[in-house]
């Protein structure tokens, strides 16, 4: 009885963590933004970065990212053509190294998973 109980619990938080993976929908990297795709490549090669915060733990207190323990999520910036500051375009990455990435263009409203 244990055993099924503990599977049951499983099923249904991986089930949650995979159903909030799915409302995040997808976009193929070669339609991001270009300054989103070169931003992927210095995560790719470790950087250097060029935003003091990149490289910064993604905290994912809006919960629209699927729940996972604290560190594991990572932010950078994407920049913003004409925009004074860091703007509102970000890659977050999941685990190290990352093995997922996610898109936003309107600073944690919304994400998209990064296909590549």
């Amino acid at each position: 009885m244990h055993k099924l109980l503990c599977a049951l619990v499983g099923a249904t938080l991986f089930g949650t963590a995979l159903a909030r993976d799915n409302r995040v929908g997808s976009v193929p990297a070669a339609q991001l933004p270009d300054e989103a795709r070169a931003t992927l490549k210095l995560i790719d090669s470790g950087g250097p970065f060029p935003y003091r915060r990149d490289g910064i733990t993604f905290q994912n207190r809006e919960r629209r990212l699927p729940e996972q323990d604290r560190g594991y999520y990572r932010e950078y910036t994407v920049p913003t053509p004409g925009s004074g500051d860091r703007g509102a375009r970000r890659i977050v990455t999941g685990d190290k190294p990352p093995v997922v990435f996610y898109y936003t263009a309107d600073h944690y409203k919304s994400f998209r998973r990064i296909q590549r």
